[in-house]
This record gives C-alpha cells, sequence and structure tokens, in this order.
C-alpha cells in the first residue's frame, strides 16, 4: 500500500531515521542535537523541515553514518505519493550529505534502500536536479533515474524513475 512506510531504514552503513518534532524543531530554530555533524543541518535540511508532517512515514529523514554515530545528511520524500497525470502514484525525493560525506557512495546507498520502499509501494519516483550538480545527477543515473521531464520552474533538471 502507497501510504505504508517503515520509520527506521538500515543499510550496511547507514541508517535513515524519521524525524520527529524534537528533530525538526531543532533544526527549524538553529540548535545543535547531540550527533550530529558540525556541518548539519545544511540549507537543504532546514528546507526539508518545511515539508514534515508529524506521522507522515514519507517525510524527511536523517542519514546516520553507523560507523561515526553521526547525523551526515538528509534524505526524503517530499510527502505522500500522489496520483500523477497517468494516474501511477509518484512521489519526489530530495537528498543531501554534508561535504565531508561525500564521495563514498553513501548517497547512492542511502537512496537505493529508501527507493526499494518506493518499489515495494508500487510508486514512481522524480527528483529535480540542478544541471551543475554533477554529484547529484550521477547518484540518481546510478540509481535508475531514466527520465527527464524537462525542467522546473527553478531551472532543475526533473528526473523520473519507474516503479519497480
Amino acid at each position: 500500500m502507497a501510504d505504508q512506510q517503515p520509520a527506521g531504514v538500515r543499510t550496511d552503513r547507514l541508517q535513515l531515521v524519521l524525524w520527529d518534532e524534537v528533530t525538526v524543531r531543532a533544526i527549524r530554530s538553529g540548535e545543535r542535537l547531540p550527533g550530529w555533524h558540525p556541518e548539519f543541518p545544511r540549507e537543504d535540511d532546514r528546507g526539508a523541515a518545511t515539508l514534515w508532517h508529524d506521522g507522515d512515514p514519507w517525510g524527511p529523514r536523517s542519514i546516520v553514518s553507523l560507523k561515526q554515530r553521526l547525523v551526515i545528511g538528509s534524505i526524503g520524500f517530499f510527502g505522500p505519493p500522489q496520483p500523477a497525470d497517468d494516474e501511477v502514484p509518484e512521489v519526489e525525493v530530495g537528498y543531501g550529505l554534508v561535504a565531508e560525506a561525500r564521495g563514498y557512495g553513501l548517497a547512492t546507498e542511502a537512496l537505493g534502500a529508501l527507493l526499494a520502499r518506493a518499489d515495494a509501494a508500487g510508486v514512481r519516483v522524480r527528483a529535480s536536479i540542478a544541471p551543475d550538480n554533477a554529484a547529484s545527477l550521477r547518484v540518481a543515473a546510478k540509481s535508475g533515474f531514466t527520465g527527464v521531464r524537462g525542467s522546473n520552474e527553478d531551472g532543475e533538471l526533473v528526473l523520473v524513475r519507474p516503479a519497480r
């Protein structure tokens, strides 16, 4: 069922922890919580906090490095799936890591874990990525985003990954 997503998702190196009210309040207010990398939250993480709704399993999550036991970024869907023009349930995903955590395949690993949940629910996923963000475009390509729908109002490329 498209509205069912587990609160905790784990990979070999990461745990993806659904945000709660305490986390979102800290991100919004600028408070620092224990276990956060010094560069977290980034500006994109603060933006993701505006999408949070209590109890929404399709909302933002912290990317936690199991080795470092630190929050090193965020990933999540921009709300529950909605029917697209072709009536296929679809959701948008966003992701990002602190600079120090980039280049190790962690974003690809986190995205793959979340995409598996979307696949299990029969949901197609899209991502909007700035055309000059080569690293994020590589992550999307490795993760199966093969369709291009053009650009959004911010000039970002809108990429689509079919439900599997």
